[in-house]
């Protein structure tokens, strides 16, 4: 009995360790800039909703003509869900759209998404805002000296 006890102990540590595993979340700070906002408008080349983040990807021309794929970060699906998002419904592989975000801290084609402009003008948070809102130009709580 005392090991059948034992042993389901074990089971709950382990699970235990597994959900505080996949709740992790890493901040934005730590991956995005703050100071850098990018505005990118392209065509949409892979969609993927996954947790804890969903992804899109998108062909963007330079001046040049040159096509670079970024890919933008945001919300979980039950997020997009629960904000007007359709899977495969509202943002298909093909469509062109416009997006605001900021940039990733390495430089790389790589962004932090908050909002979509779609070709008919509608638009939709993807990701959440960056502390405040305003891209992290002022503090998220008032600092006191």
């Amino acid at each position: 009995m005392a090991r059948k006890l034992s042993g389901i102990w074990r089971l709950a540590g382990a699970l235990t360790l597994l959900a505080t595993a996949l709740l992790a979340h890493h901040s934005f700070g730590a991956e995005y800039d703050a100071t850098k906002p990018v505005m990118l408008t392209g065509v949409i080349t892979k969609i993927d909703w996954t947790n804890p983040h969903s992804y899109f990807f998108l062909d963007v021309k330079d001046d040049k003509g040159g096509v670079a794929n970024w890919k933008l970060e945001g919300y979980p699906p039950s997020v997009l869900s629960r904000t007007g998002w359709k899977k495969d419904v509202t943002m298909k592989v093909g469509d062109t759209v416009t997006v605001f975000g900021w940039h990733a801290r390495d430089g790389s084609n790589w962004a932090h998404s908050r909002q979509v402009t779609f070709a008919d003008g509608k638009k939709l948070f993807f990701g959440p805002p960056a502390g405040t809102g305003d891209g992290g130009a002022q503090p998220a709580v008032e600092v006191s000296k």
